[in-house]
C-alpha cells in the first residue's frame, strides 16, 4: 500500500469508527458486532503505526469514544474516564504482561476482574452522601444522571466515609431482568432492546427518572479516583474498602503474578461466563500496586497499566431447517438461517444471520446442513462454517432471489454494494420498518407506535407513507386490533405533538443513509430548514465537521430521489415543522467563525451558546483543529485547552465571547 492509498484508507476507517462510536455510545443502537468494530480499530491502528506522519489530527484512536446527548447537563470529570485497549488472544495478554515487566523492571502482580457489559458511571460523595452521578460521555465531560442513579437500589446513597469521594463502576442489567423487560415491551407493541447493555444504557440515560426506576438496573464498582486520601495502596485493598463502604464489587476477582496464573483465570471465566447472572464479555487485567500506575501513565485514550481481554465467541453445532429472506428499512434483502434450537452464550438461538448473499454463496450454506454458529460480539448469532462431512445427499445450493419476497419487485444491486435491494419504496416490509424508525424516540417520538402497530397500519393500508400518519383520525386508529377509544385518542394526540418536533428529529426520522442523531443535529444547525438541506451541495455537506464524504453523498442521493422529495413536501403540507428553532444569520457578528466550547459557562447552558453562535452566522465544532477560530473556555475546561495550545488556537474566556455576541440572548 502506497502513501496515497494509506491516507485514503485512514480517512475511510476514521469516518466509519466515528459513525459506529456515535451509534454505540450516544444512540445505544449499534449496527455491527464488537468484533467487527475492533477489526476497524486494529486496521486503523496498524496503518498509523506504519505511516505515523499520515495519522489524522482528529483520529478517533486519540480520544475516548462517546459523547453527551442533548437533554442532559454536562459534567466535567475531575480525572478523565478513559477506555481500555482490547486484547483478543493469550499471546496478546502475554505481550501486555511483558510490557509491564519491561517498564517496571520486575514481574508485577495484576488483578483480574470479570468485565460485565454495561455503561460506565462515576459517582461523587460529599460528607457521606451521594451528590452526583455522571456517565463517561467523551471521557472528559459526561452526562449528569444524578436523579436516575438515585433510583438504583444497588447504589449506596450514604456511606461511612465522610470525605470527598469519587468512585467509578458500571451500571448493568441482568439477563433475567432484560428478558422480562423485552417481554413487557413486546406486549405493549414497543420495539425491544438488542441486548442487556443497550437496555441498561437506554434506561440510565432517561430524562424521566421514573422510567429508570422501573427498569431494575444493577451496578458494581472497581475504581477510586482519590484512593490516596483513603490510604489505599493496591487494587485488592481498593475492592475490599469499597465493599466495606457498601458498594457492590466483583467478588470473583483474583490477584495473579505471571502469565500462567492470568491465563488460568481467563480459562476459568471463559467456562463460567455463560451461567453468570449478566453478560460478561471479557476480563479486565490491571496492575495491582496503585502507585506504579502513575509511573506507567496513559495515552490520550487509555491507560498503559490495564487492558480488557475479550473472550472468543462460543461456538455450537446445529442444523439448518430453512433459509428465509427478510427486507429491511432501506430495502436490503438479508438471508437468515432458521435453526434447530441451540443453547448459545446463555440463550436459546433459533435464527442466525447469513449477512448477505455473497457470504451465503461463499460458505455454501444449505437447508439440511449441520452448521457451527456463534454470537458475534456476544450479541448477534451468525453461521461461521458448514460441516461438509454431515451434509445430506439431497441438499442443493440456495438460489439467490431475483425479486423481493414481500412485494415481488425485481431485486437490484447498486454500484459498489454487496447487498441486494428491493427498489420499491412502497414495499410493505420497508414501510413497516421505516415507520418504526420514524416514530422512534430519537425520531418523531410518537408514543405507542411500535412493531405490532406499524405492522397493522401497513397491512390494513392505512399508511402508504409517513405523511399519512398525520391525517389519521380516531376512527382510523380504532380499525386496529386491541385499540380502544382512549388508546386511539392518545395516538392522535401523540401524532399531533410530533408535528412540532425540531428539524433535527425529522432529519433522523426520515432514515437518510448514514445520518444518525448527531449528524441530524449538525445538519439542522448548519442549514436551519429542510429545504436548505434538500438542496445542499456535496461540498457544503462535506464541510460540516464530522460529516465525511460518504455521509454527504448519502444525503445528496437521498434528496435527489423524486419520491423522497415528494414525501418531504407532503409532510410539510400535513403541518410537520421543517425548520430548526433558531434562524441562522448570514451577516451576523460571528460570520466565518468556527468556535469550540469547553467547560461550564456562567451566563447560559452550552447548548444555548452553540445555538447563539449559529444564529449569529458562525459554526460550532466539537473538536479542536487548525480550522477552529477559537476555543471558548468556561469553568472546568478539559483536554480541549491543551489541544488548542498545541495547535496555536486562541482561547477566549466567557467575557470575551459575550462581548463579541453583543449581549444577544
Amino acid at each position: 500500500m502506497d502513501r496515497s492509498e494509506a491516507r485514503k484508507r485512514m480517512e475511510e476507517l476514521a469516518e466509519l469508527i466515528r459513525y459506529h462510536d456515535r451509534l454505540y455510545y450516544q444512540e445505544d443502537s449499534p449496527e455491527i458486532s464488537d468484533g467487527d468494530y475492533d477489526r476497524l480499530v486494529r486496521e486503523l491502528s496498524a496503518l498509523e503505526r506504519s505511516f505515523p506522519d499520515l495519522a489524522l489530527e482528529d483520529s478517533p484512536l486519540r480520544r475516548v469514544s462517546g459523547g453527551v446527548s442533548e437533554g442532559f447537563k454536562r459534567v466535567p470529570h475531575s480525572v478523565p474516564m478513559q477506555s481500555l485497549d482490547n486484547v483478543v488472544s493469550p499471546l496478546e495478554v502475554e505481550e501486555f504482561l511483558c510490557r509491564l515487566a519491561d517498564s517496571l523492571g520486575f514481574e508485577p502482580p495484576v488483578v483480574c476482574e470479570p468485565k460485565l457489559d454495561g455503561l460506565a458511571i462515576s459517582l461523587t460523595y460529599e460528607g457521606g452522601r451521594l451528590v452526583r452521578g455522571a456517565t463517561r460521555g467523551d471521557g472528559t465531560v459526561g452526562e449528569d444522571v444524578t436523579h436516575n442513579v438515585m433510583t438504583i437500589a444497588a447504589i449506596p446513597k450514604e456511606i461511612a466515609y465522610m470525605g470527598h469521594l469519587e468512585v467509578r463502576g458500571e451500571v448493568f442489567m441482568s439477563r433475567a431482568d432484560f428478558a422480562e423487560l423485552n417481554a413487557l415491551r413486546e406486549e405493549q407493541g414497543l420495539s425491544t432492546f438488542a441486548n442487556p447493555r443497550n437496555a441498561a444504557a437506554g434506561s440510565l440515560r432517561q430524562l424521566d427518572p421514573k422510567v429508570t426506576a422501573s427498569r431494575r438496573l444493577n451496578a458494581f464498582f472497581y475504581h477510586l479516583v482519590n484512593h490516596r486520601e483513603a490510604g489505599i495502596k493496591t487494587q485488592v485493598e481498593l475492592l475490599e474498602w469499597l465493599k466495606g463502604q457498601g458498594f457492590p464489587v466483583q467478588e470473583d476477582f483474583r490477584r495473579c503474578v505471571g502469565a500462567p496464573e492470568v491465563l488460568e483465570y481467563l480459562e476459568f471465566w471463559d467456562r463460567r461466563r455463560h451461567s453468570y447472572l449478566a453478560d460478561t464479555d471479557g476480563v479486565v487485567i490491571k496492575l495491582d500496586p496503585l502507585d506504579l500506575r502513575d509511573a506507567l501513565g496513559s495515552t490520550s485514550r487509555s491507560p498503559r497499566w490495564a487492558v480488557a481481554y475479550k473472550f472468543p465467541p462460543e461456538e455450537r453445532p446445529t442444523r439448518v431447517l430453512d433459509i428465509e429472506v427478510s427486507v429491511g428499512r432501506t430495502g436490503v434483502l438479508t438471508p437468515t438461517a432458521v435453526l434447530e434450537p441451540v443453547r448459545l452464550s446463555g440463550t436459546e438461538v433459533r435464527r442466525a444471520s447469513l449477512h448477505n448473499f455473497d457470504e451465503l454463496r461463499r460458505k455454501d450454506v444449505r437447508v439440511g446442513d449441520t452448521v457451527w454458529v456463534r454470537k458475534a460480539g456476544e450479541i448477534i448469532p451468525e453461521v461461521i462454517r458448514v460441516d461438509l462431512d454431515l451434509r445430506p445427499e439431497w441438499s442443493s445450493s440456495f438460489e439467490v432471489p431475483s425479486s423481493c419476497p414481500v412485494c415481488g419487485s425485481s431485486a437490484v444491486r447498486l454500484d459498489g454494494e454487496v447487498a441486494l435491494r428491493c427498489p420499491n419504496r412502497s414495499c410493505p416490509a420497508q414501510l413497516k420498518e421505516g415507520l418504526i424508525h420514524f416514530a422512534s424516540r430519537d425520531g418523531m417520538d410518537i408514543r405507542g407506535l411500535g412493531d405490532k402497530v406499524a405492522e397493522q397500519l401497513v397491512q390494513r393500508g392505512l399508511v402508504q407513507d409517513f405523511s399519512d400518519l398525520f391525517r389519521m383520525t380516531v376512527e382510523d386508529w380504532l380499525k386496529l386490533d386491541r385499540m380502544g377509544r382512549k388508546s386511539a385518542e392518545n395516538m392522535v394526540r401523540s401524532v399531533e405533538m410530533a408535528k412540532d418536533r425540531p428539524l433535527r428529529k425529522l432529519l433522523y426520522a426520515l432514515g437518510i443513509p448514514g445520518v444518525g442523531e448527531r449528524t441530524a443535529r449538525d445538519l439542522a444547525a448548519r442549514f436551519g430548514a429542510l429545504d436548505a438541506v434538500m438542496n445542499a451541495s456535496l461540498e457544503e455537506l462535506s464541510s460540516i465537521n464530522g460529516v465525511g464524504p460518504v455521509v454527504a453523498k448519502g444525503v445528496v442521493d437521498f434528496f435527489r430521489d423524486p419520491g423522497n422529495r415528494r414525501l418531504c413536501e407532503k409532510l410539510a403540507a400535513a403541518g410537520v415543522r421543517t425548520r430548526e428553532e433558531m434562524v441562522r444569520s448570514e451577516g451576523g457578528p460571528l460570520k466565518g467563525m468556527r468556535l469550540v466550547f469547553t467547560g461550564e459557562l456562567r451566563s447560559m447552558k452550552r447548548k444555548e451558546a452553540q445555538e447563539l453562535v449559529i444564529q449569529l452566522g458562525g459554526q460550532v465544532s466539537d473538536s479542536v483543529s487548525k480550522n477552529v477560530t477559537a476555543v471558548v473556555a468556561g469553568e472546568g475546561g478539559g483536554s480541549k485547552l491543551s489541544k488548542a495550545a498545541s495547535l496555536g488556537v486562541p482561547v477566549w474566556d466567557e467575557d470575551r465571547f459575550l462581548e463579541l455576541v453583543g449581549g444577544v440572548r
